[in-house]
Formats: C-alpha cells, sequence, structure tokens
C-alpha cells in the first residue's frame, strides 16, 4: 500500500489553511498547517512533505526569503508559492521547479496540480 502523500502550508491566513486543509483531506493527503515562517521550518524539518504552499509575506519573516535554504536541503519537495502580488523570485532558485499562485486561489485550478 502506498502511504499518504504529505502537503504543508504556511501561510498565515487562518480561513485560507482551513479551506485548503478540507481539500487536501477529501483527497487523502496528510495535512500540516503552519501560520509563522518559524514554525513551518519547524514542521518542514519534521515532516519533509511531498508538497509545500508557502505564502510570501508571514507575521516573522518573508517566506520566499527561505526557499534557497529549502530547496537546497528538500530539492525532492514540490514547493508551490502564494502570494497576493507578485514579488520577485529569488535569483538561487533560477532552475528550480515552482508553481506560482496569486491569491484568492481557486480550489478548482488546484486540480491541476492535486
Amino acid at each position: 500500500m502506498n502511504p499518504r502523500k504529505k502537503v504543508l502550508i504556511i501561510d498565515d491566513e487562518v480561513d485560507l489553511c482551513l479551506l485548503m486543509r478540507q481539500y487536501f483531506l477529501r483527497k487523502n493527503y496528510e495535512v500540516y498547517i503552519s501560520h509563522t515562517l518559524q514554525d513551518g521550518m519547524k514542521r518542514l524539518h519534521e515532516t519533509i512533505p511531498d508538497y509545500l504552499l508557502i505564502d510570501y509575506n508571514l507575521p516573522d519573516g518573508l517566506g520566499w526569503d527561505k526557499l534557497p535554504e529549502m530547496y537546497a536541503q528538500y530539492p525532492n519537495i514540490q514547493y508551490h508559492l502564494i502570494s497576493a502580488f507578485r514579488p520577485t523570485m529569488p535569483n538561487e532558485l533560477d532552475g528550480a521547479k515552482l508553481t506560482i499562485w496569486e491569491k484568492p486561489i481557486s480550489l478548482k485550478a488546484l486540480d491541476n496540480f492535486f
């Protein structure tokens, strides 16, 4: 039997996290949620998810600034970047396989990836 895929959502918008959590649970994923960058990094190391959805602007820092470090440690994770606006991508991630989601995110659009 295949193990369930894991998804980690790092976003400070509680409502969005709850909606996404329900979406992924219906698809039989293990779902982990963090609302701060510090807690998200801790969960990342604990769970090593298959998918990581991370917001740009978090209460304790810019989520996308941590991406080069995350990607260097965990290159097999599929990274999905969330933002209400399109900031500049870090130069270190030029060849990385990343998906950018602009808020508001349509759950229907997620079906093309998950």
